[in-house]
């Protein structure tokens, strides 16, 4: 035994960041020690690149270690990772959740690869998860895969088909991570407005997060991590405009604002349901802010096309924008789609950033004067100050510090270099 802590490095989505945590809980238990356990993202080929990058500059830094590979990465194409000298291990998307994978590591080169059919499987078993390293905000996944085959993505095939946690353990899951002090709770999955259909009496998305409400009343914030507009159930939509312990912060996935582009990305919305949506929300609860993905440079794309998803930041009213240019994917049918330029992807993505930076400003200004709470993360010790987001997810830096996990009180003085800047002020909270 070499003492060594395990590491668990962690690329793509909220997702990932939850699961790395239930990998390194079933890593410890199973007594795994000097490994590193890289959780990979498919959803950019860059995103695979920068994983490979990173383990072959983790075995020239750590020449002893055990390296292990899993995630979506892995299990799409657990070859191109066997194929790397420098990988001891790879573990599909379902084995990478159990104990077993990590006991016992001293394999065979003809067992290094241990990937199942993700197809095949049917339930998302719950991981109760006691807490996080970063002590502030805790993820708690609902459901797992995508029963839906936009042409641009590959992520079904690294998660299977949609299945959902039930939701008595979903809640079970949440008031034992509130007993341990956690004050807010994201709620993660692939596709979380896709959640229930798969469990008996046939729940929705939004009745979980009623259910989650009503059974554990000292949960002071709840999130949802990335929602699909269109299939918001009604209930969803009465969480979110009536329940203020429902952060008004919604980050869509609406990918274009073309309807053709859409139509060719598969996608289950057209322009004028997300901008329904959007003023339907605001109608009922004016203080919500949005973010959303959106894709730029798909194939076929004009610029016509593209001003109408640059046209989708006012007509949504977007303040948190997550760009990609257009990476493709092989094996989706949008690689096989006449290609754009990469420089054209690159300058639109440019464009639709600037759009995006001079959203977020206006709201970031907009905040100053204004009282907030701020969910502490991180500690400033030098400058007596600490870092955190406020209710609508807006980063902020508060003087006078405090416990990280803490909810305090502030007002918002000014906004510098992309981030509020406030002081605090008595705690309500107390």
């Amino acid at each position: 035994m070499s003492n060594k802590k395990t590491q668990v490095v962690t690329f793509g989505c909220r997702l990932n960041t939850y699961e790395s945590e239930v990998i390194k809980t079933h890593a410890d238990n199973a007594g795994l020690d000097n490994a590193i356990i890289f959780n990979t993202c498919a959803v950019t080929a860059e995103a695979t690149r920068q994983a490979k990058q990173s383990i072959r500059r983790a075995r020239r830094k750590n020449p002893d270690a055990n390296i292990i590979v899993t995630g979506c990465a892995a299990q799409i194409d657990p070859g191109q990772f066997s194929s790397m000298d420098e990988v001891d291990r790879i573990l599909g998307n379902e084995e990478k959740l159990t104990e077993k994978s990590y006991q016992d590591f001293g394999i065979s080169q003809s067992e290094r690869v241990a990937v199942n059919d993700i197809m095949s499987v049917k339930t998302t078993a719950p991981h109760l998860i006691d807490g996080y390293e970063e002590r502030s905000r805790a993820f708690v996944q609902v459901q797992n895969g995508c029963d839906h085959r936009c042409t641009f993505c590959i992520i079904p095939y690294g998660r299977g088909n949609s299945r959902s946690v039930p939701a008595g353990e979903v809640v079970s899951q949440i008031q034992k991570l509130v007993d341990n002090g956690y004050q807010e709770i994201i709620i993660t999955g692939v596709d979380i407005t896709s959640y229930g259909p798969d469990l008996p009496g046939n729940p929705t998305l939004g009745s979980l997060c009623q259910k989650i409400l009503k059974n554990v009343p000292d949960l002071k914030r709840l999130r949802l991590s990335s929602i699909d507009s269109i299939e918001t159930d009604e209930a969803l939509f009465d969480v979110i405009t009536g329940d203020r312990r429902m952060m008004p912060h919604l980050h869509l996935s609406l990918q274009a604002g073309d309807n053709m582009i859409l139509k060719r990305m598969k996608r289950r919305h057209t322009r004028e349901d997300s901008i329904e949506f959007c003023e339907r929300v605001l109608k009922a609860r004016p203080d919500v802010v949005f973010g959303a993905d959106i894709i730029a440079g798909f194939p076929t794309e004009t610029e016509d096309m593209f001003e109408n998803s640059l046209r989708l930041v006012d007509d949504c009213n977007l303040t948190y924008l997550h760009v990609f240019p257009y990476s493709e994917r092989e094996g989706t049918p949008a690689a096989k789609m006449p290609q754009l330029d990469k420089s054209i992807r690159k300058e639109r993505a440019s464009r639709l950033r600037e759009a995006g930076k001079k959203k977020a400003d206006q709201f970031f200004n907009s905040q100053i004067g204004r009282e907030v709470q701020i969910l502490i993360e991180k500690s400033i010790k030098d400058d007596w100050a600490a870092i955190g987001h406020t209710e609508h997810f807006a980063p902020a830096k508060i003087m006078g510090g405090g416990p990280i996990g803490h909810i305090a009180n502030a007002r918002v003085k000014s906004y510098q270099d992309g981030i509020l800047i406030a002081e605090s002020m008595h705690d309500r909270n107390r």
